[in-house]
């Protein structure tokens, strides 16, 4: 008579043990001095130590999305993890906070040592670019929930910031200015309307189509962009009163959630260059500028309002085209507007 296994079923549980070793490399190049303890046990332990009077826990977490089905159509998986990380990262430093610690969750149909690896390298890497530590993580092996060779992430980030420097958006007021800190392209949000006009115009992604500089397929997965560091920097020089990560909604839908009910976001939209993927896209798909704006960042990543008094010393943090001036805030109603 034949006997079941775990294994016959679909679970490798000698996989899984090879990846997590893995991954106990790829983590321990991301701790920093608070981590108590190993990738292993249960839980993972954090130091919070004595830095604050007030500390206040931030947490976030997201995914990245349909781009994951690219990334598992082209066989490359060493960026998404980035994503996974900026997607969490750049949305609690919005409230001013300084991420502390990651937690992965990764599932599959089947646990492939070397793909989980190349997932948690991207990881890893964006962990540093964040300068927070990976501390943990679950990789589930599912057979017969998800496709062959397919997976999905979600990302789990937790900062801290001083009671009295939460920003919330709530000092915000007419005559304050609006700065951009430029996107790497789509970074992970839109991509339900790019696969569709990808299918629909039988784009392959190993052609070069004007007006890109590169691979279609390498357009696609470049990584989202990490802002921590230089928030931190900006941080240091003025005083911000808000800020937004421009995911899901675009321009329109993320800043207008810091603005108060008195005020208006007018963008001036000739004020940034847009990356040239916007472009294809938007002449592939006859989209209005309205949509496109609504549903892609457009080339602003990450939207911050100062002071007025405060933009001298603000470009001067960066170099020429790192942070732009890209609007200013008005009488209104909560709303952002574009001319």
């Amino acid at each position: 008579m034949e006997r079941e296994t775990y294994k016959k079923a679909g679970v490798d549980i000698k996989a899984a043990s090879d990846a997590v070793k893995s991954i106990k490399k790829l983590a321990k190049s991301t701790f920093s001095n608070s981590v108590l303890g190993d990738i292993g046990p249960f839980a993972a332990l954090y130091k919070l130590g004595k830095k604050y009077n007030q500390p206040v826990l931030v947490s976030g977490t997201d995914g990245v999305g349909t781009k994951l089905l690219i990334a598992q159509e082209l066989n490359i998986h060493n960026t998404v993890g980035i994503d996974l990380v900026a997607m969490c990262v750049n949305d609690i430093l919005t409230t001013g906070a300084e991420p502390l610690f990651f937690l992965d969750y990764i599932a599959c149909d089947k646990i492939i040592p070397k793909k989980i690896a190349d997932i948690v390298k991207g990881i890893a890497k964006g962990c540093r670019e964040a300068e927070c530590s990976l501390i943990g993580g679950e990789t589930a092996e599912m057979p017969g929930f998800y496709k062959i060779n397919q997976y999905d992430l979600a990302g789990f980030a937790v900062g801290v910031v001083e009671r009295k420097e939460i920003i919330t958006g709530k000092k915000i007021k007419k005559s304050d200015l609006i700065l951009g800190l430029p996107s790497n392209g789509l970074h992970s949000n839109g991509f339900s309307l790019v696969r569709k006009l990808i299918k629909k115009y039988k784009l392959k992604y190993d052609s070069k189509i004007n007006p890109l500089r590169v691979k279609l397929g390498k357009e696609l997965l470049k990584p989202t962009s990490i802002y921590v560091k230089q928030i931190k920097k900006l941080k240091e020089k003025v005083g911000i009163k808000g800020m937004a990560h421009i995911t899901g909604g675009g321009i329109s839908e993320n800043a207008g959630r810091i603005l108060p009910d008195n005020t208006d976001a007018l963008i001036d939209t000739h004020s940034w260059k847009r990356p040239p993927i916007f472009n294809l896209l938007q002449n592939l798909g006859k989209i209005t500028n309205r949509e496109m704006f609504n549903t892609f960042n457009m080339g602003i990543g990450f939207v911050i309002v100062i002071g007025k008094d405060d933009l001298k010393k603000a470009l001067d943090v960066f170099k020429k085209n790192e942070i732009l001036l890209i609007g200013e805030i008005i009488k209104g109603e909560g709303e952002v507007l574009y001319e």
